[in-house]
C-alpha cells in the first residue's frame, strides 16, 4: 500500500465511478470506522483483481473535516464562486467523493458497491456517475482530453502535497465538476470553428502554435503561467458520460494545490484583462461544482 491513495496517481483507466455523498452526523463513528477501514478494503479488492488497474480515491470537503479532525489542510475551502460576463458556476459541495477506477467494469462497481455498503446509514447518496473510455481519449466532441497532463514522477510532484503542509504530507486537492454538453449546437459547427475552439487539430491532435490561437481558445485559457513563467499544471482524470438523452464531462483534477485549477476555472469563465473567456464553454454547462482534499492512507487508518 502507497502512502498516498493510489487512484490519484495512476495511468488514465478506461472505467471510471464518481460517488459523491453527505454524511448523516448522528451516525459519524460509524462513518469514521468505515473511512478507517478503507484502505485495507482497497487493498483486499486489487488483490483480487490484479490484472485490473484498479483504483481509488476517497475525498473529503471543508463541510465534513472538522467534524474529523482538529487540523485541517492548509488550503481546504469551498469551491469557488465564480461570476463571468455570460456564465455563473455555482458551488455545490458536498461531504464525501468516491472516485473509482480501472480497466474493468466489474472491478469498478465491486469496489464502489464495496465502500459504500461499509459506509452504511452513515451516508446518503447524491450521485453516482459511471464514465467510460471514449476510443482514444477523447472527450465525446471528438478532441482528445488530457493531452497536456504530467507523466512519470512528476506526476506526484504534481498532484501531491508535499514540506509545504506536513500534517497532510501524500494528500492532494480534488476539484471535480460536471459538465452537459449542448452536442447538437456543438455537431452543427464546421472542423475549422471546433479546432479554433480548443486551439488543437481534432483528428491528429496537434496544438496550435501560441501565435495561432485565437485568445478565446480553450488551450489559451488553460495554460497558464506563474511569475517565474513557469508552466502552471495539474493532473487531470477526466471521462466522459453519456446516455441517450444526457452526454457529457466528469472534469476531474487532482493538485497539490487547488489555487492552480481556480485560477485556470477563473480564466475560462472571466477572462484575461480584456475579458476573453473561453469559448468552448458556449458548448457545455456545469451541473456541479465541488472541492475536497484526498488524505493519505494513513491518515484515513488513523481514525479507528
Amino acid at each position: 500500500m502507497t502512502s498516498y491513495q493510489s487512484g490519484i496517481i495512476a495511468e488514465a483507466s478506461s472505467d471510471a465511478l464518481f460517488i459523491t455523498l453527505n454524511v448523516n452526523r448522528s451516525e459519524i463513528d460509524l462513518f469514521k470506522n468505515a473511512l478507517s477501514a478503507a484502505p485495507k478494503q482497497v487493498e483486499a479488492l486489487q488483490l483480487q483483481f490484479p490484472d485490473a488497474a484498479l483504483h481509488a480515491s476517497i475525498g473529503l470537503s471543508h463541510l465534513i473535516w472538522d467534524t474529523l479532525d482538529t487540523k485541517r489542510p492548509l488550503l481546504l475551502t469551498t469551491f469557488p464562486h465564480i461570476t463571468g460576463k455570460d456564465i455563473e458556476i455555482v458551488p455545490t459541495d458536498v461531504d464525501l467523493v468516491l472516485h473509482i477506477r480501472s480497466s474493468r467494469h466489474d472491478a469498478t462497481y465491486q469496489l464502489g458497491r464495496l465502500l459504500f455498503d461499509a459506509f452504511g446509514k452513515s451516508v446518503v447518496l447524491v450521485e453516482e456517475v459511471h464514465c467510460f473510455k471514449y476510443l482514444d481519449n477523447r472527450d465525446l466532441t471528438g478532441f482528445v482530453d488530457g493531452t497536456e497532463n504530467p507523466e512519470g514522477e512528476k506526476r506526484k510532484t504534481v498532484a501531491l502535497v508535499d514540506d509545504e503542509d506536513p500534517d497532510f504530507k501524500n494528500g492532494s486537492y480534488f476539484n471535480l465538476m460536471r459538465f452537459v454538453h449542448d452536442l447538437a449546437k456543438w455537431e452543427k459547427e464546421d472542423l475549422k470553428t471546433q479546432e479554433d475552439t480548443y486551439g488543437r487539430t481534432k483528428h491528429t491532435n496537434e496544438e496550435y502554435p501560441s501565435a495561432e490561437k485565437s485568445v478565446h481558445a480553450h488551450t489559451k485559457r488553460t495554460s497558464l503561467k506563474d511569475e517565474h513563467g513557469r508552466s502552471l499544471e495539474i493532473l487531470r482524470h477526466s471521462m466522459p458520460f453519456a446516455s441517450l438523452t444526457e452526454k457529457g464531462l466528469m472534469f476531474a483534477s487532482y493538485s497539490k494545490t487547488p489555487v492552480i485549477f481556480n485560477r485556470m476555472l477563473e480564466s475560462m469563465v472571466k477572462g484575461d484583462e480584456h475579458g476573453n473567456t473561453d469559448h468552448l464553454m458556449k458548448y457545455t454547462r456545469a451541473t456541479t461544482g465541488q472541492a475536497f482534499f484526498v488524505p493519505s492512507n494513513h491518515w484515513l487508518m488513523s481514525l479507528a
